[in-house]
């Protein structure tokens, strides 16, 4: 298991534990007492460190190397029921941006979101979770489809930003994104978001105009990353904690503000120590939010939508 910076005290405690787990069984002397002592600290140490997480420290959560990744999700939910479509019918197929039809249950859901990679070679080919304007393109062509057909939509947002290279200018990023966004506001069946890792820019709002939008425990939905906003303040990465608290990007924040609909709770320590467990707690407010969805005429769906945005950020001075 990696550690972060922040675990080392439990992974020395819990490296001390298994070290005495090995002497008791490898000799005759009773190590009992010492063992119960080290998990009880342990214990305490875990407690103390995740119940007052900093927001740098849920942002280290959320780009953990074991965290899982929107394939995962989707993989648990549909029970190998999952179908991937590709492409955006004009450029290519965006491997950062994967989408597909997927059943929880018995209903169908058209399943959308970033993709990153767990070594070195599936990041670059996921280009690290950044999508070109293709990759936004497909996302769209595969929601309209979903109108079609009446399939909600989950869509699961996981991107340090949209791609920004000069490739991805030339071809449209931002009007790309700006396109999704308009087309979510009035898509004509239910839109079930979840930020499940990092939430960056309009990397992440290009597929994030939910019905409802929900953040998991350790995950962060802001404009900017905290490294580019301390490079851009004060010149350097060095002050990207101070960057991380200023910008109020975590699920709490983004609560208190009426940005999102609900916290949904981590296993304790985070999505990556219990991964079973997170996927089902996520499935069920998948489905909580489908049930609340489903009978909404398309009319009725559509014009709650459009409240839900227009009402944020609305100032009465």
């Amino acid at each position: 298991m990696e550690y972060l910076d922040f675990e080392k005290p439990i992974q020395e405690l819990e490296e001390q534990l298994t070290k005495c787990v090995i002497i008791g069984k490898e000799s005759d002397v009773d190590v009992t007492e010492t063992c119960e002592q080290i998990e009880k600290k342990l214990k305490i140490t875990r407690t103390d460190i995740y119940k007052n997480l900093t927001a740098w420290q849920r942002v280290q959560l959320s780009r953990h190397p074991s965290r899982p990744y929107t394939l995962d999700y989707i993989n648990a939910f549909s029970k190998d029921t999952f179908m991937e479509l590709h492409g955006d019918r004009n450029v290519k197929d965006d491997k950062a941006m994967i989408g597909g039809l997927g059943k929880i249950g018995d209903q169908s859901f058209m399943f959308i979101g970033q993709q990153k990679g767990f070594n070195t070679k599936t990041r670059q080919y996921r280009n690290f979770g950044m999508a070109n304007p293709e990759g936004y393109r497909k996302a769209l062509r595969l929601m309209k489809m979903a109108e079609k057909f009446g399939i909600p939509v989950v869509t699961l947002i996981d991107t340090p930003g949209a791609y920004p290279g000069l490739e991805a200018e030339e071809r449209g990023q931002g009007e790309a994104i700006a396109r999704n966004i308009f087309e979510m506001i009035k898509l004509k069946t239910p839109i079930i978001t979840v930020i499940i890792g990092e939430g960056a820019s309009g990397g992440a709002l290009g597929i994030a105009v939910g019905d409802r939008v929900y953040m998991m425990e350790n995950t962060w939905y802001t404009v900017i990353s905290p490294e580019s906003c301390s490079s851009i303040l004060w010149r350097s990465w060095e002050h990207k904690e101070a960057a991380a608290e200023a910008l109020k990007l975590t699920a709490k924040d983004m609560k208190k503000f009426k940005l999102i609909d609900a916290i949904i709770k981590e296993p304790f320590g985070g999505a990556h120590s219990n991964r079973d467990e997170a996927f089902t707690i996520v499935e069920k407010y998948i489905l909580k939010a489908y049930n609340e969805l489903k009978d909404l005429t398309p009319a009725k769906l559509v014009k709650a939508r459009m409240e839900k945005y227009e009402d944020m950020g609305v100032y009465n001075g």
